[in-house]
């Protein structure tokens, strides 16, 4: 953990805001804000490619069961 830091609050609109110091920038333009207790926790948004969640993925057990490829059906146009 990098420390903590007194900062101030402010009203931006209707919004109570913070400014975030240099030392605690997050990457990216948004973020996650949830409370717990009394607790205000934020977290950089995760960026969810496929590979990302292929690679958290188990593999599969066992065999997988045979497929029959059959030829498509003929269609009258």
């Amino acid at each position: 953990m990098q420390g903590e830091r007194h900062v101030r609050l402010f009203k931006n609109g209707r919004n109570q805001a913070l400014r975030i110091p240099r030392e605690f920038e997050l990457p990216g333009n948004e973020a996650i804000l949830r409370k717990e207790g009394d607790r205000l926790i934020v977290e950089p948004m995760r960026k969810n490619s496929l590979l990302a969640v292929l690679a958290e993925w188990e593999p599969l057990q066992g065999e997988l069961p045979e497929i029959k490829d059959f030829p498509p059906e003929p269609v009258d146009l």
